[in-house]
């Protein structure tokens, strides 16, 4: 036992390092994306291809939607307000059994038409496709299809009635700024190598009004769990991904929001209806595909705030969002496991897999074991606390020295919320972080592999919605909605 607790407290010691090290150079090579983003990337470009519709790239926004009366009207409001000369917007109505479909039809003076229907991705099947009598709701379309159990399966249905070359995929409780698709779309015409995918940062809804699907006030979340996920998700965008981007090393596209490539998308075979996180399981088919047949990509993540998502407003939902990512991550190394010290997968099999592996799917176990093992140092009076203490304050101030440098970068691409003291609330809750949000990650994340390993049965779980308008849900739905 004495060789065990000697060299476990080594291995604690080097991955905690080597995790710190790893996070320093993401936020260099985040900076540096930063910095050249604002410099390459202006309002003059995006000027440029609002006023000049022959060289905007066609792209179709495609958002599944499962029982979401609550939202429904505002979001599609949202996305029929995008500023961009060319793009359709795709709601695909996955079997809802709540008065969504009744809402959009009445709402939007929808009619059903004949649609030449090509099922170019297997999804479950397409009942009736929807337009609008009316010439200013003329890029909406909408898709009445038999429930699928997940969002993949819906979003299988959207590719297939997409017209364009480029499609967004989103989640139907997400809001985008405006501006969103003439950004999202200048890396794809800016680079030389065909771009595959581009990601954007995410932020937290909650605590924002909506009015008719735009902003009238954009606040950070006044409840702690989307707070706490708000500082997470910044620092999971601006410092992870971003510098994982200057290297071609992006691990996945959001799930919740991204650009994709359809032609690429439809030769990878579309989303998985059976993977618990069809995010990271599209991109490494991507990947796949593109190094199988030897062609070069990129997938590109840019800085600017372009999704606002509703968060976990309790810890039920929480756990149950946070159950599904974990088991997802699992099934991943579990699907895909012939790209890990796979040369033939360039970086993906080299850099992108060890890295999930050992920092993500392993660290939920590798801190869960080693809480475990401080507790039984304690009990065995094995503890120097001399320098215990000093230890515990090194790990706590990088975690909050990193989340420091996310919201510096926030404030560097640009200043969202009105005051500074929002983002000081930002602060506040980061340095609290590792202390009352983080451990319920770790446990919450060890439910989902345990769930995953004893095979329980997985359905796309159901999102209690408080919506983000003005307007009360019950004067939007004219009735009360089903508990969820």
């Amino acid at each position: 036992m004495e060789y065990i607790t000697y060299y476990y407290q080594y291995l604690i010691y080097f991955y905690a390092t080597l995790i710190s090290v790893v996070y320093v150079i993401l936020a260099i090579l985040g900076y540096i994306n930063i910095s050249r983003s604002k410099i390459k990337y202006t309002t003059r470009e995006e000027d440029k291809l609002k006023n000049n519709p022959e060289i905007a790239p066609g792209i179709s926004v495609v958002a599944p939607a499962f029982n979401e009366e609550v939202i429904i009207i505002d979001n599609v409001n949202s996305l029929l307000s995008l500023d961009y000369p060319n793009f359709e917007v795709i709601i695909v109505n996955d079997g809802s059994t709540d008065r969504t479909l009744e809402l959009l039809i009445n709402n939007f003076q929808l009619r059903e038409i004949q649609f030449p229907y090509i099922e170019k991705l297997r999804s479950k099947p397409v009942r009736r496709v929807f337009k609008s009598n009316l010439n200013k709701y003329k890029r909406l379309i909408i898709v009445d299809k038999v429930n699928g159990g997940t969002k993949a399966d819906a979003m299988n249905a959207g590719l297939n009635v997409a017209k364009y070359d480029y499609f967004i995929n989103t989640d139907v409780d997400c809001i985008l700024a405006r501006d969103t698709l003439t950004k999202i779309i200048l890396p794809v015409l800016d680079s030389k190598i065909p771009v595959i995918a581009v990601g954007a940062t995410m932020r937290m809804v909650n605590g924002c009004e909506v009015n008719e699907g735009e902003f009238s006030s954009v606040t950070p979340p006044r409840s702690y769990f989307p707070l706490f996920q708000e500082t997470e998700y910044l620092r999971s965008y601006l410092v992870a991904k971003l510098g994982w981007s200057i290297i071609n090393c992006i691990p996945n596209v959001s799930g919740g929001f991204g650009l994709f490539r359809t032609s690429t998308v439809i030769k990878a075979g579309g989303f998985d209806p059976q993977s618990h996180a069809e995010d990271m399981d599209m991109t490494l088919r991507m990947i796949a595909n593109e190094r199988e047949n030897e062609r070069k990509y990129r997938i590109v993540q840019i800085p600017d705030s372009l999704c606002w998502t509703e968060g976990p407003p309790n810890l039920k939902i929480l756990a149950r969002q946070r159950k599904r990512w974990g088991r997802g991550l699992l099934q991943i190394f579990v699907v895909h496991r012939k790209f890990l010290f796979n040369l033939k997968y360039g970086r993906t099999g080299w850099i992108v897999m060890p890295y999930a592996l050992i920092f993500e799917l392993l660290a939920p176990i590798i801190e869960f074991t080693g809480f475990l093992f401080l507790v039984y140092l304690m009990l065995t009076n094995q503890v120097n606390f001399s320098t215990f203490w000093l230890m515990l304050l090194f790990v706590y101030l990088i975690g909050v020295t990193i989340s420091l440098i996310t919201i510096s970068y926030d404030l560097s691409v640009k200043k969202v919320y009105r005051s500074y003291t929002d983002y000081l609330w930002l602060i506040l809750f980061s340095s609290l972080e590792a202390l009352f949000y983080h451990p319920l990650i770790v446990v919450f994340s060890l439910k989902g592999y345990l769930e995953f390993l004893f095979l329980k049965e997985f359905t796309w779980g159901k999102m209690t919605r408080q919506g983000y308008s003005k307007t009360s849900a019950n004067e939007i739905i004219g009735t009360t909605s089903p508990k969820a």
